[in-house]
């Protein structure tokens, strides 16, 4: 897909989406959480797009939790991207006492959550894209034996902090196309739980959503819309 083709697709997609689910209120105080991964650097770079466009007026803040898991020069490109795109960046240094997959994301979002309450940030914007949804549905589903999902909004903490999922709509293939189309560089994934049995389970499912979608294009969308249309007359 050409590079201008792409870009409107993913800025449409975004755009429904935190029109769908009225993600973005006049005045808001929008804190990103970024990794240097396609997902999150997409994101804070449409956002800071549609700040420029959207009829509501907002602020963007970033942060980024350093675990030590990248090099100096990984962070500082980090940084440097996203201080040209919002309000201001900040970087967390936290060292882990228990080195576990639970752990490094508990911990990540507590630091993520304190720093939004402390700049006034009532929503945080995470890069959870379509796949994401799609996948943690089928993990639930098969693992876990119960139909939930990642929301695209949620409220935490009774409404003290609001999650936000603005690329709800988009694939990954689509924000990797986006990313490429763009020239954006994008951090080495170097989680070191990459062989944990979670991670395992998500990528297996992800390989077989993709093989699916290869027999049937729109399963990705069916699954997402199906959990807006569950006929609970129909279930046990």
């Amino acid at each position: 897909m050409e590079n201008s083709k792409i870009q409107k697709l993913v800025f449409r997609k975004v755009g429904k989406a935190l029109g769908d689910y009225k993600m973005i209120d006049e005045g808001d105080n929008i804190l990103v959480a970024i990794s240097g991964g396609k997902d999150s650097i997409a994101l804070v770079d449409i956002l800071s797009i549609k700040q420029k466009y959207l009829p509501v007026k907002f602020k963007l803040y970033s942060v980024y939790v350093d675990f030590g898991f990248h090099t100096d020069q990984e962070v500082r490109y980090i940084e440097e991207f996203a201080t040209s795109r919002v309000e201001r960046h900040y970087i967390i240094k936290n060292k882990l006492e228990d080195i576990s997959c639970f752990w490094c994301s508990w911990n990540r979002r507590k630091e993520i959550f304190l720093l939004a309450k402390k700049l006034e940030c009532k929503k945080v914007a995470l890069g959870h894209n379509l796949d994401d949804i799609v996948v943690t549905f089928l993990m639930n589903l098969f693992y876990h034996g119960e139909i939930s999902t990642m929301p695209p909004k949620l409220e935490m903490f009774k409404g003290e902090i609001i999650l936000l999922r603005p690329l709800v709509y988009v694939t990954s293939n689509e924000i990797q196309q986006y990313v490429i189309s763009k020239g954006l560089t994008v951090v080495e994934n170097k989680c070191p739980y990459y062989n944990n049995n979670k991670i395992q389970r998500r990528l297996f499912l992800n390989k077989l959503v993709s093989e699916l979608e290869a027999l049937y294009p729109n399963i990705k969308m069916n699954i997402f819309n199906s959990l807006k249309k569950i006929k609970t007359e129909y279930l046990v």
